[in-house]
């Protein structure tokens, strides 16, 4: 009887593993998670809520999702530092295997990131730069930032030859005296980190193009 038990509980055991490995096969992401985590996702599926306190495990950057209270839709994505993305087009977890909008949600992030990267590089030439880098999330600023700063020599190079790297150099040091009043003033807690992660990047900028001058 013990020996039978064993078999059985051995077998129990493998098609549980089994089945979770199908969940895994369609959102890998469910690799990061234990069994037992698993279980628990996939057990109260119907509530897709309760996924929330397992997010931060699947998605490195997000800390959860915002449901709207009515429809369940989720509509944007939160950070552990309290930054919100919103979503390009809505997620319905309604009625849907927990993988399959999982799935659904990572590739809506992937194209939500995208989509405000694009917005925010655009808004970089329509606003001033110190209100700029409040407006959106710190990563974003972080990559458009560089991206703009290697236009901007790219054209002083063009435009000006080897006057360039001293026109740029100005441009720098005044972009780090407007980002030095700044910090001074009144920052919420997210805008001085990125201010802060910001002016370092800054800073390397300025010192690689004094070495040009």
């Amino acid at each position: 009887r013990f020996i039978e038990n064993e078999f059985l509980l051995e077998s129990i055991s493998k098609g549980l593993s089994d089945y979770l490995e199908t969940k895994r096969t369609i959102f890998a992401r469910f690799y990061f998670l234990s069994n037992d985590e698993l279980l628990s996702i996939l057990s109260e599926s119907k509530d897709v809520t309760l996924v929330q306190p397992h997010l931060k495990k699947c998605f490195e950057g997000i800390d959860k999702v915002n449901f709207l209270e009515s429809s369940l839709l989720i509509d944007r994505l939160i950070s552990p530092e309290g930054e919100e993305i919103l979503l390009s087009n809505k997620i319905n977890p309604n009625n849907k295997s927990v993988e399959i909008w999982m799935v659904e949600l990572e590739d809506m992030m992937r194209i939500s990131v995208k989509d405000i990267m694009a917005k925010a590089i655009i808004n970089y030439n329509e606003i001033s730069r110190s209100e700029w880098m409040q407006t959106w999330p710190g990563m974003v600023v972080l990559n458009a930032s560089q991206m703009h700063w290697t236009i901007e020599m790219e054209e002083f190079f063009i435009n000006y030859g080897i006057k360039g790297p001293s026109m740029m150099f100005k441009r720098c040091v005044d972009q780090l005296a407007d980002m030095t009043i700044l910090v001074r003033g009144h920052l919420s807690k997210q805008a001085r980190t990125t201010v802060g992660a910001l002016t370092v990047i800054d800073v390397h900028a300025r010192d690689v193009i004094k070495k040009l001058v």
